[in-house]
């Protein structure tokens, strides 16, 4: 399917269980224009929650190299030596 065929008017929206059922069941997002620009995007829930899982792992990975960066991080090495001398 193109993705022309995922770009509906903000009239179809009364025909909204229908577009509910199809991005359901081709998992692909529907596009909807108002005055022939973009305005919404309608999802099925399993997508958008795979989306903002995948958007939450690469924010933590960002932030881990910004830490690194930064010099806000520890060597394994570092890290082991510091619980050793808590644990005695």
């Amino acid at each position: 399917m193109s993705t022309m065929s995922h770009i509906e008017p903000i009239s179809s929206l009364k025909r909204a269980a229908e577009l509910v059922q199809r991005v359901r069941e081709s998992r692909a997002p529907i596009y909807i224009t108002q005055n022939g620009k973009a305005a919404a995007v309608l999802q099925d829930v399993e997508s958008y929650e795979e989306q903002r899982r995948a958007f939450a792992l690469l924010k933590m990975c960002l932030d881990g190299d910004r830490a690194i960066d930064q010099g806000r991080s520890k060597t394994l090495a570092q890290l082991r030596r510091a619980r050793r001398a808590t644990s005695r």
